[in-house]
């Protein structure tokens, strides 16, 4: 596996003393610029924290294809669980998928919209919250954090006109089912 820090450009120092890439260095891709503000080892995911995330949707979007699917696998492990049960640190994941799904390299775009699609569907803990309303008392409100996950998804809506144009029939139609799924 090839990790995404050994991708980087290697820092070098031009005949003029001044810092920078190397020419022949890949430049480093844009995506995923702003993956270092969200406080990840603050908030928690259903592993306990959520430090690994960013490691993980690195591997997502320059990680080869089996590197890819194992990370994505991973991630839909740590904030949606069995397909709806989100935590904490689903909402401040989700710009990110949405960002890799948009991503011509990544090999895994279909299964990303299908975990949006998922997080969007997520109500388990507001429908256990309709049943035992003490749950809403709890230091951590899931309820909370479902409904925060939702809105991010929803709030990304923009981005479906250009997926459900894509060539690859199944990202087209995984983003159909997303579309429904937001439209509900």
């Amino acid at each position: 596996m090839s990790s995404p820090a050994s991708q980087a450009p290697r820092p070098v120092t031009g005949t003029d003393g001044r810092r920078g890439t190397s020419p022949t260095a890949p430049a480093r891709p844009t995506a995923l610029a702003s993956l270092d503000r969200v406080p990840w080892a603050d908030i928690k995911d259903s592993t306990g924290s959520a430090a690994a995330i960013p490691v993980l949707l690195r591997s997502i979007a320059w990680g080869d294809p089996e590197t890819a699917r194992a990370a994505l696998d991973e991630v839909r492990k740590r904030i949606c669980q069995y397909g709806f049960v989100v935590e904490q640190a689903t909402a401040a994941t989700v710009p990110f998928l949405w960002e890799l799904a948009q991503l011509p390299q990544v090999g895994c775009r279909a299964q990303i919209i299908q975990l949006l699609k998922n997080i969007a569907d997520a109500r388990q803990w507001e429908r256990t919250a309709a049943v035992y309303p003490k749950l809403l008392n709890h230091r951590e409100n899931h309820v909370t954090w479902e409904r925060a996950a939702r809105q991010a998804v929803r709030s990304r809506r923009g981005d479906l006109r250009r997926l459900l144009a894509d060539e690859d029939t199944e990202i087209a139609r995984a983003t159909s089912e997303l579309a429904r799924t937001l439209d509900a």
